[in-house]
């Protein structure tokens, strides 16, 4: 194996997360701008993206504040929402044996969908610089975005700023759409998490919040369920 400095393993990091820093930015900006939108504080929206660091949830977050959903059903649903980002650490962290356990913690904060990908197509790679510039860089760009974008938001006329509100959904559409391409799987379970939702919603069953928690767990549910009988015939 090839040995590399510290300076080589930098820039190799620095390299590997320009996509991630590049796609962040404007999604940030987006997000900031939504913020500033439905009348959060610029200390509030940006400790949303500093402590959170989850672009999925924090746009959710903003519609369920929006809806004047409780402070609990907010953070329960984006937990639920987050769950898969154990998953991704647990399956990465058999990989770090190189890297010290007290950095860990921090790694495993700046695991996203986005770094997990880029961090997994390159194992061969993986050393406590290459990772932390990877995770680092990409968490400064979330966190910058979101503090411009709430900044042009001051600027902007309310017209505007009202209609890039279709940001949240486009996004939403952006990570969804290519993972049916993929797998049925994802499309059918998208379905009934959907169904779900609006029969809770329409029917009232639940107060507004709880019907977004109960999809999530319920499609969860009967996706772990069919699945795996599917995979239990086949074999």
């Amino acid at each position: 194996m090839e040995n590399k400095t510290l300076k080589d393993n930098i820039k190799e990091g620095f390299v590997a997360s320009l996509p991630i820093v590049i796609g962040y930015f404007p999604i940030a900006i987006a997000f900031g701008l939504m913020a500033k939108n439905i009348s959060l504080t610029i200390w509030d929206t940006s400790l949303l993206s500093i402590l959170v660091y989850a672009g999925a949830s924090q746009f959710m977050a903003l519609e369920l504040i929006l809806a004047g959903v409780s402070p609990l059903n907010i953070v329960i649903a984006t937990f639920l929402l987050n769950i898969r980002h154990m998953m991704m650490t647990a399956s990465l962290s058999v990989e770090f044996e190189n890297i010290p356990r007290k950095s860990l913690p921090i790694i495993g904060f700046g695991i996203t969908d986005e770094t997990f990908s880029v961090i997994s197509f390159n194992k061969d790679k993986i050393n406590l610089p290459y990772v932390s510039i990877i995770c680092l860089l990409s968490y400064l760009s979330w966190v910058a975005g979101t503090v411009i974008g709430y900044g042009v938001g001051e600027i902007l006329p309310e017209s505007l700023q009202t209609s890039l509100s279709i940001g949240l959904y486009a996004m939403f559409a952006a990570l969804l759409f290519p993972e049916f391409k993929n797998s049925n799987k994802t499309l059918l379970i998208a379905l009934i998490a959907a169904a779900i939702y609006i029969i809770i919603y329409y029917t009232n069953i639940l107060n507004s919040g709880w019907d977004i928690i109960a999809a999530i767990v319920l499609s969860s549910w009967i996706g772990v369920l069919v699945f795996a009988k599917n995979e239990e015939v086949r074999n």
